[in-house]
């Protein structure tokens, strides 16, 4: 027989969870300030107790919720990716890649964001362990939403099927981030659809890819005798 009498059996199976609940709004104060702080100083020089003040938080809401630095700094810029990559699917390969190239030169534009860039690339140059979340969390998100657009774009036959996806995903991205972080050039409208244009022209489909995709051979001209 269960020595569990009735009531406290049912204040057992009604016992809450130990640890206080996590509340959104201190989660979108501590990564505000992050980013802010990134932006402004820099991530070498980045301290949770500075974070913490400008969040108007205890440094231990911090702690509870991030193991180190690093793991804070790779969930504020994959926090980045959450805002900027929603895959589009408007029927046009396009409309669809000019969609997420307008939505990146408005993110490192107008937010933030690029300002903080140059204090990641130098962070992740020195912090190999910071380099890894960077890449599994930011990069891989952004790489996957435009890889996506590309395959269906050769599935619409608007890009040839021999593609190279990785190289086409570096000339997607490098133009944006050269003026950003080398000649401060222009990140605008036009920068977006010239990159575009670039992939659309440079992987346009060839008439024996196009034959080939759809199960026909292109005819050989007879020769003449």
């Amino acid at each position: 027989m269960s020595s569990v009498t009735p009531n406290t059996a049912s204040k057992t199976e009604h016992r809450r969870p130990a640890g206080r609940p996590r509340e959104e709004r201190v989660d979108r104060a501590i990564v505000a300030a992050a980013l802010e702080l990134m932006a402004d100083f820099g991530i070498s020089d980045l301290r949770m107790d500075a974070v913490a003040e400008r969040a108007g938080v205890g440094k231990a809401a911090i702690y509870r919720r991030f193991d180190s630095k690093d793991e804070l700094v790779a969930h504020v810029v994959s926090s980045l990716v959450s805002t900027e990559i929603a895959i589009p699917d408007t029927g046009s390969t396009a409309a669809d890649l000019r969609i997420l190239m307008d939505q990146a030169v408005a993110l490192y534009r107008d937010t933030p964001a690029g300002a903080m860039m140059p204090a990641l690339v130098e962070a992740v140059r020195r912090d190999a362990d910071l380099q890894c979340l960077i890449r599994a969390r930011f990069l891989a998100g952004r790489r996957a939403a435009l890889a996506d657009v590309l395959r269906r774009g050769v599935e619409r036959g608007d890009l040839d099927p021999a593609i190279d996806i990785e190289l086409a995903l570096d000339v997607l991205a490098g133009p944006l981030f050269y003026r950003l972080l080398v000649t401060g050039g222009e990140l605008d409208e036009r920068l977006a659809a010239g990159v575009v244009d670039l992939i659309l022209k440079g992987y346009a489909p060839t008439r024996s890819s196009h034959a080939t995709q759809h199960g026909r051979k292109t005819p050989r001209k007879e020769r003449t005798r």
